[in-house]
């Protein structure tokens, strides 16, 4: 069984992320894999943010 409380402090961490910071995860990642996983994380938070400008009319 994970430890949820771990990855629990983990999403807190991701989702403090700004966009220069993914960019950064991305250029400077490792491995394509790990490429691809900080595009995704960076793409979630940007669609998080465009649903609340939507939510706000603020677009």
């Amino acid at each position: 069984m994970c430890d949820l409380k771990k990855y629990s402090e983990i999403y807190e961490e991701i989702i403090k992320l700004s966009p220069d910071d993914t960019l950064q995860l991305v250029l400077e990642s490792a491995t394509e894999e790990e490429k691809l996983f900080y595009e995704m994380v960076g793409d979630y938070l940007l669609q998080q943010k465009q649903k609340e400008s939507i939510a706000r009319n603020v677009f």
